[in-house]
């Protein structure tokens, strides 16, 4: 979607999610790159669990590499999709703020008369929809090797999880082939299923360790958003070292009993 020379348009935009009883707006910043020339829309995102640093960094350099470029298409790019967790450093919202909904990744598409989390993802949501493919970054404990998750069964959402070049794609069954568990623990809530079931396809990026910035993660997953936007159009990134993208193993999550530990997701 990008390439070398030219430029694009680029707009910071302070959006309200939503606002607590005492009215104080939750505020985060959401970034858009027009190119001159009509291509696909992605939508990406990090932080919505607040200690998962590695995504808001991953978009944080992405700018450098997209806001001058010659871009078909538009990128819609949020760093800090939970300002409430983010500034506890916490994986889910305090009780306090939402104890219906504590993790915002359980509640897509939202609902904006609904709790803090429904109110927010709602209004992010009114972002995601308009893409062509939604990338949302996460990360995950310390030992955990950077994979990608997609949704068992979607050709283009597991087109999207190759593209991005992991050694690892984990495939997560939904609805009635999923686990008891799966249904239990709202999985049907998460960004990602939402948005295949709007028939949007939709990664899951998990970067490695949380609460701190690592090098290796950061650049996979810059590398890994490049190479899914130059796959989208015709228009390539011409740089001088593409690396070579590793051989990939596919696991499927079948059960409640399988983790990442069990899939050989864990560096022994």
């Amino acid at each position: 979607m990008v390439s070398e020379m030219g430029e694009s348009t680029h707009t910071a935009t302070q959006e309200t999610l939503a606002r607590l009883p005492s009215g104080t707006q939750i505020e985060t910043t959401i970034h858009t790159y027009t190119g001159l020339n009509d291509g696909p829309t992605v939508y990406l995102q990090a932080a919505q669990h607040g200690r998962e640093v590695n995504g808001a960094e991953v978009l944080r350099r992405l700018h450098d590499h997209i806001v001058d470029a010659d871009l078909m298409g538009r990128v819609i790019a949020v760093p800090v999709a939970d300002p409430l967790t983010f500034d506890h450093v916490s994986y889910i919202t305090p009780e306090q703020l939402d104890s219906v909904h504590p993790n915002m990744n359980r509640v897509w598409p939202g609902n904006e008369n609904g709790s803090v989390h429904e109110r927010m993802a709602a209004r992010l949501w009114s972002y995601a929809r308009q893409a062509d493919v939604i990338i949302d970054l996460h990360t995950g404990s310390p030992d955990m090797l950077p994979h990608v998750v997609a949704l068992e069964g979607h050709a283009d959402s597991l087109a999207l999880g190759r593209v991005f070049g992991t050694k690892l794609l984990l495939t997560e069954q939904a609805h009635t082939a999923a686990s008891e568990e799966w249904h239990r623990r709202s999985f049907g809530g998460k960004l990602r299923v939402t948005a295949v079931e709007e028939g949007i396809p939709s990664i899951t990026p998990e970067l490695a360790y949380n609460k701190q910035i690592l090098e290796d993660a950061v650049n996979t997953g810059v590398t890994g958003i490049l190479t899914c936007c130059d796959t989208l159009t015709s228009s390539m990134i011409h740089r001088s070292t593409r690396g070579h993208r590793p051989s990939l193993v596919i696991i499927s999550v079948a059960s409640s009993h399988q983790s990442p530990v069990s899939s050989a997701l864990i560096r022994t």
